[in-house]
C-alpha cells in the first residue's frame, strides 16, 4: 500500500513539473519577436522628431565658493549643531597616508594620526572654545587645486 501510495505522489508531482514547463515555453515562445525577414524596415526619414521650437529650459543652478564650504562643512558636522567638535573633526580624518607618517617606517601610530589632526583643529580654533564655528572651519580650507592642461596642441 506504501509503495502505490508513494507511486501515485510521485506521478502527479513529474506530471505537475511537465505542465509547468510545458506552460512556461508555451508563453515564452508566443511573446517571441517576429523573424527579422517579416519586420517592417523602418525608415529614417519616418521618425518622429521632437521640434521644442523657441521653448528654452531654466539654467541649471551654479555652484558658488560659499556652496562649497557649506557642503565641506557639512560633511565634518555629523550631529547638525550648527558647530563641528573635536571629535567631528578627528572622525573623518582622510589626509594622505604619507603625510601622516612622520617618521616614514609606513606604519602609522595613533600619536602620529593624532597630532596633526589635532594640530589643525587647534590652529583653527581662534577663540578656544573646542568648537568650530563656519567662519573658523573655512580657515581649514585645502588651497585650490591649479591643473595643468595636459598638452598644448
Amino acid at each position: 500500500m506504501r509503495q502505490a501510495v508513494w507511486g501515485v505522489l510521485g506521478g502527479l508531482a513529474l506530471s505537475g513539473i511537465g505542465v509547468f514547463w510545458w506552460q512556461g515555453r508555451a508563453a515564452i515562445e508566443s511573446a517571441a519577436p517576429p523573424p527579422a525577414a517579416r519586420r517592417p524596415a523602418i525608415d529614417p526619414q519616418k521618425l518622429p522628431l521632437a521640434d521644442p521650437g523657441n521653448l528654452k529650459g531654466p539654467l541649471p543652478p551654479e555652484l558658488t565658493e560659499r556652496n562649497r564650504e557649506q557642503q565641506r562643512f557639512d560633511r565634518l558636522e555629523r550631529n547638525r549643531d550648527g558647530f563641528i567638535s573635536r571629535n567631528e573633526m578627528l572622525s573623518t580624518r582622510t589626509e594622505a597616508f604619507r603625510k601622516l607618517d612622520k617618521d616614514g617606517n609606513n606604519l602609522l601610530t595613533f600619536e602620529e594620526w593624532a597630532v596633526t589632526t589635532v594640530d589643525r583643529f587647534e590652529r583653527a580654533d581662534k577663540d578656544g572654545d573646542d568648537r568650530l564655528t563656519r567662519a573658523e572651519f573655512a580657515t581649514t580650507a585645502p588651497p585650490p587645486v591649479v591643473r595643468k592642461p595636459a598638452c598644448k596642441c
